[in-house]
């Protein structure tokens, strides 16, 4: 069920809002990879996500932080079209980091609190008529299925006509089947190998 009131949540690369240098020697800062799963969480549940880059006394950002940035640049140009203008769809995700989440406390904020995200964990947005999927890991095999949207499944309004990787532009075989909507990505990661978003129409 979608949020009816959309939740703020704040992340920070370094769980602090300061720079430590302590943190930097240590490289301690949260990951491009982690960021962006948080990102497609707190998306994918009518939340916005307000990240946190802190700053040298100088006003400068330090070069670990630079390239986790401009990382998390790299997979948001590639991926934005099913963060950017989207909506929830009719459930917000399923696989086991959904059922084995950590309980949110009194405050809302569970972070870091939860087991890291595999390719069987797969969140969802909506835009117009198209649903996208984001594979939360590269699976190994390539292979990947989404019980969400098998056959006859009460979440879908029309079967299902077209799957693409966000970006590519060129169509995926698929099938859909009783167990869920299967299909394969390709024979290798791309270069941002978590977080794949699929275009489903």
């Amino acid at each position: 069920m979608a949020l009816t009131i959309r939740q703020r949540f704040a992340t920070d690369l370094a769980d602090l809002w300061h720079h430590d240098r302590r943190i930097y020697d240590n490289k301690g800062y949260k990951s491009a990879q982690t960021v962006v799963h948080t990102l497609i969480d707190v998306v994918s549940k009518n939340g916005n996500l307000l990240l946190s880059v802190p700053v040298r006394g100088n006003g400068t950002i330090d070069e670990q932080e630079r390239a986790i940035v401009e990382e998390i640049g790299r997979w948001m140009a590639a991926n934005g079209e099913g963060i950017y203008d989207t909506r929830p769809w009719a459930v917000f995700g399923e696989g086991p980091g959904m059922e084995e989440a950590a309980p949110i406390s009194s405050q809302g904020f569970n972070e870091g609190k939860n087991k890291p995200f595999t390719s069987a964990d797969i969140r969802f947005t909506a835009k117009g008529d198209s649903v996208y999927a984001f594979v939360m890991d590269w699976p190994s095999d390539g292979k990947v299925s989404i019980k969400a949207m098998r056959t006859g499944s009460p979440h879908l309004r029309k079967s299902i006509s077209h799957v693409e990787l966000v970006g590519q532009g060129k169509p995926l075989a698929f099938k859909q089947v009783a167990e869920g909507l299967q299909m394969t990505l390709a024979d290798s990661a791309p270069e941002l190998p978590y977080a794949i978003a699929l275009k489903i129409v």
